[in-house]
């Protein structure tokens, strides 16, 4: 296993941590079951009996507004016989199984069987669904397949204040964009790739000229967050219009990266985007990114945007991580100091270090 070298170097995780189908089996049931995963958006299930099916990690779930207002999700499965019990999105006035006709009401109690009056001892009021805990963080909802996980703000402290401040408006936003990326190759790669800046004036020259400046870009920890932060490039650079007198963060750049899987990014201008991945093999990732607007009203700066990025950042990290997948299976690899600055700052894979730190800590857990 990977640890600090003789000489004091910290080096990166060996190459079968992201080469080893065993590996991501391992960490299905150690990470991927066991921490915070995002799942939709609240305005994807406004009205009660409005749900959507997702996946996570090789579990069928779907989230659903229950009566009362809340917000459930269950795994997808019927407690009879294991047919799933819904596809895609829609709306219901009960959960009815498609093989059967068990029906469960919006808090996943069962509420009739057919012919469960001929059955001595049958008892609806012992069968339910299972839950999944859900929290929903600035209406973003998420799950955790752990019912004794922490609670998000235990993971991730003070990032719902600190992104209420950068997106004003954040209650009032709904999805109006996801473009979707097959990555051939392990999440890891993708996600400290995203984590660190130390490739990015040579990699991604529009985002460094057009987004940030690079030399006040850091990244720290903060609980098993990731908080990026710089000012903005020369505002007569930025690629889209801004007012930068909206509010005290209309200049600025940050994200909050939630380990293990999901980022929250604010450009200049208050613009909230969003990044998630979803494994789907030792060496295959699909990456999603969304992009977010006041209701959800239709924004050609925003699609412009999200266009751009598409086909520079985006565009530009698909071959890097794609490259560095296949150098993995090299067999002249052998896992390099990482470069870790004492002040910091955007030349510093500090960032790599805490990754690899949790996912250790999760795996040996």
């Amino acid at each position: 296993m990977t640890t600090m070298q003789a000489n004091g170097l910290e080096r990166a995780l060996e190459a079968h941590y992201y080469t080893d189908p065993e590996m991501f089996a391992r960490e299905r049931e150690k990470i991927f079951h066991r921490t915070w995963q995002f799942a939709g958006h609240i305005s994807q299930i406004e009205q009660a009996g409005d749900y959507f099916a997702f996946e996570i990690c090789g579990q069928n779930l779907f989230c659903i507004r229950s009566a009362d207002g809340s917000v459930r999700t269950f795994f997808n499965v019927c407690m009879h016989r294991a047919h799933e019990l819904v596809q895609g999105t829609g709306s219901t006035k009960l959960i009815v199984c498609p093989y059967h006709a068990w029906t469960y009401e919006l808090d996943g109690k069962l509420r009739r069987a057919p012919n469960q009056s001929k059955v001595d001892g049958f008892e609806t009021a012992e069968i339910c669904l299972t839950d999944v805990k859900t929290e929903v963080f600035c209406g973003f909802i998420f799950v955790n397949l752990d019912p004794d996980a922490a609670p998000m703000g235990e993971w991730f402290p003070d990032v719902e204040e600190q992104l209420r401040a950068y997106v004003p408006n954040i209650d009032q936003l709904k999805t109006v964009k996801i473009n979707e990326v097959a990555e051939r190759c392990n999440w890891k790669v993708a996600v400290e790739n995203y984590s660190e800046c130390y490739h990015c004036a040579l990699c991604h020259p529009t985002f460094v000229k057009g987004v940030v400046d690079p030399k006040s870009y850091n990244v720290m920890p903060q609980g098993h967050c990731l908080r990026h932060t710089t000012v903005a490039a020369n505002l007569d650079r930025l690629t889209y219009p801004i007012d930068a007198d909206a509010n005290e963060h209309a200049t600025d750049y940050s994200s909050w990266f939630l380990w293990p899987m999901f980022s929250f990014q604010v450009y200049p201008g208050n613009v909230l985007n969003t990044y998630w991945w979803r494994p789907q093999s030792a060496g295959e990732t699909n990456m999603y990114r969304g992009w977010h607007t006041q209701d959800g009203v239709p924004s050609d700066a925003i699609e412009a945007l999200a266009q751009q990025d598409l086909d520079t950042t985006v565009a530009e990290d698909i071959k890097l991580v794609e490259s560095v997948q296949r150098g993995l299976g090299s067999l002249g690899y052998k896992p390099g100091p990482l470069v870790i600055d004492r002040d910091f700052g955007v030349n510093s894979e500090h960032s790599i270090r805490a990754l690899k730190q949790w996912t250790l800590e999760a795996l040996e857990g």
